[in-house]
């Protein structure tokens, strides 16, 4: 695909695939382009060449709302919720575009078994919430809507060591139940380390793509965790 921002192009030429039921983790040197690429599979900007699929069905041009309906949901980089609502109203917004808040709140239960801390904490503002809290409360109100794919840009950002950890095992919990994850993540080591496979963008192209052992392992991938450029 090919998008950016006014004149400027980021993504040139880019083409990735997100493998069903796996973990797949989006590495690359700031300004590589990756946060770009999910607001383009995410419909918040607009494509100027190519085209985007979702099980084989063209979503190039579809807007956020549309591809939530479709099965995909996105949590962006730094915090996302509404700190002066309760933890139950966030889940609730989560679930707007399901327009039944019957369902809505069928599904909330099942959040609430995956997250029993977001259910002690249902009736407090969210903004009290611990910075590992708020992260399980943005991926509970993104999987309110069972998504087939989802989209999750740094999630590690402002946690201690062990709240990273239990991220992403949360994450992995995901994947076993057949949710397909494509990741944005800063610690490319520990990602790459626990993911099914691995894309490292550089200058908005593709740089290289395949198992995430087989990039942890490639003779030329330290130059990028150092800042520098990979050579492929």
């Amino acid at each position: 695909m090919v998008a950016g921002y006014g004149a400027t192009t980021i993504l040139n030429s880019t083409t990735i695939e997100v493998h069903e039921a796996a973990l797949t983790t989006v590495i690359g040197p700031n300004g590589a382009g990756k946060s770009t690429l999910f607001k383009a599979i995410f419909g918040m900007l607009p494509i100027r060449e190519g085209k985007i699929l979702l099980e084989g069905q063209d979503i190039t041009h579809l807007k956020p709302l549309a591809l939530l309906e479709k099965g995909m949901a996105y949590v962006p980089q730094g915090r996302n919720i509404f700190p002066q609502l309760s933890v139950e109203h966030n889940l609730e917004f989560g679930g707007i575009s399901l327009k039944n808040l019957q369902e809505t709140r069928v599904r909330m239960e099942k959040v609430y078994e995956q997250f029993p801390i977001l259910k002690a904490r249902a009736k407090k503002q969210a903004g009290t919430l611990s910075g590992g809290e708020q992260k399980m409360l943005e991926i509970g109100r993104a999987m309110l809507l069972e998504p087939k794919l989802l989209l999750i840009d740094e999630p590690s950002i402002g946690l201690s060591p062990i709240l990273v950890q239990q991220t992403f095992d949360l994450l992995l919990a995901l994947r076993d139940r057949g949710v397909s994850i494509l990741m944005i993540e800063q610690n490319a080591k520990k990602a790459l380390g626990i993911s099914d496979y691995g894309i490292v963008l550089q200058q908005g192209r593709l740089a290289m793509a395949g198992t995430a052992q087989g990039i942890l392992n490639h003779p030329e991938i330290g130059h990028l965790f150092l800042g520098g450029v990979v050579k492929v």
